[in-house]
């Protein structure tokens, strides 16, 4: 797949990446803990429990103002993935959603187990961080999915006639992989996408959203990263549903103010395509970051994944310093999400440095082990990619 072509990384270039990996990540999070809390009430009962205006602040959700969802934990995951398969490059053992899988099978993990089993070096740091292991509200399609150790593909997808969002919802950090090529993010977002959410409505809306980030990562327009994704949607299979509602929220964009029952009419649905739509569309028309945001959670459908989608879009585009700091104060995990942003940022930039020719860090090599935790009946060094 394509690696990093040599970008040359000045340090003024270094820090604005570092920026929008981390506002990329803490705007996933703090859009999916604005959302969740009212994840599948009618605008009618938002407005009872928040007012005429609806949800313009953070709310309690899982026992707190400013808890995340599985869908954040599975963004982190996949962070964490990304940078092992990084790292497991040097041993020549190259195939990235096989990293990715085992990187989801470590959240699965997190979803059964009672904390962090010390004992499983493997693992990395990502895996023992204790507020990880709760169970909130996670998608059945992502733990059937990851219930066996088999990796869905797309010739064999988990969940065949799974059309719903949680597989792009934690596909922004795919977009993040800006020495790469456009398309070589999207095939590794569908592919990642297909071992939980097997039908193309699931994995092509997480492909297209991967590209819209990754437009945005490089500094595009949103309109921009949205044109390169249907440009690349056009010959997949499948995929003229997913195109329909990337135009259709680029038409909406003329249509006069933004409203709950605009952003419902995206929505559709509910299915993956439809809340894409409406995250794009909250991101062209927001005023600000916290407009964008509450746009896009006021409806009533997945509030926490338009508001995960949107976020990721916004602080992408706009980097940290655009989220509102009052949320961002509150966000559950946040420590965790900056090291593992900045980790994201130094491997991408500086990779060479931390392992490589020259030497390794151990320190870095502790961190993102290359090696795998050993499977039932199989042994780790048996593990390598082809």
């Amino acid at each position: 797949m394509g690696a990093n072509a040599g970008a040359v990384w000045g340090r003024a270039e270094q820090q604005d990446f570092r920026s929008r990996v981390r506002g990329t990540l803490l705007g996933a999070a703090v859009g999916d803990a604005l959302g969740s809390p009212v994840n599948g009430l009618s605008m009618e009962l938002i407005r009872a429990a928040h007012g005429a205006d609806g949800l313009t602040d953070l709310a309690q959700g899982f026992g707190r103002r400013g808890a995340v969802s599985h869908l954040t934990q599975l963004t982190l995951f996949s962070l964490d993935g990304l940078i092992r398969a990084q790292v497991r490059r040097d041993t020549g053992a190259w195939h990235p959603p096989t990293d990715l899988h085992r990187a989801y099978l470590r959240w699965a993990a997190t979803q059964r187990d009672w904390g962090p089993d010390e004992r499983r070096k493997e693992d990395g740091w990502l895996a023992r961080e204790e507020w990880l292991y709760a169970r909130r509200e996670p998608a059945r399609a992502c733990l059937l999915g990851l219930g066996d150790e088999t990796m869905g593909t797309l010739d064999a997808p988990k969940n065949p006639d799974e059309r719903g969002v949680e597989a792009a919802a934690r596909s922004a950090p795919f977009g993040l992989l800006v020495g790469w090529e456009p398309q070589l993010v999207m095939q590794l977002a569908v592919e990642c996408a297909a071992q939980t959410h097997g039908h193309p409505l699931g994995y092509l809306s997480a492909g297209a959203y991967a590209v819209v980030v990754h437009g945005l990562a490089r500094g595009e327009s949103l309109d921009t990263a949205v044109q390169r994704a249907l440009q690349l949607l056009a010959p997949r299979p499948g995929q003229q549903p997913v195109a329909e509602a990337l135009q259709r929220a680029l038409g909406a964009v003329r249509q006069g103010m933004p409203s709950p029952a605009r952003v419902e009419d995206l929505a559709g649905d509910g299915t993956a395509e439809g809340l894409l739509s409406v995250a794009v569309y909250c991101a062209l028309v927001g005023e600000d970051t916290r407009h964008g945001l509450s746009l896009a959670v006021n409806h009533g459908g997945a509030s926490g994944a338009t508001g995960a989608l949107t976020g990721a879009l916004l602080g992408a585009l706009h980097g940290e310093t655009a989220l509102p700091p009052s949320w961002l104060a509150e966000l559950e995990g946040r420590p965790t999400m900056l090291v593992l942003a900045d980790d994201f940022a130094m491997e991408m930039t500086q990779g060479p440095a931390l392992h490589g020719p020259a030497g390794s860090s151990p320190g870095w090599l502790a961190r993102y082990p290359r090696g795998y935790a050993a499977l039932s009946g199989t042994t780790a060094t048996a593990v390598t990619a082809g």
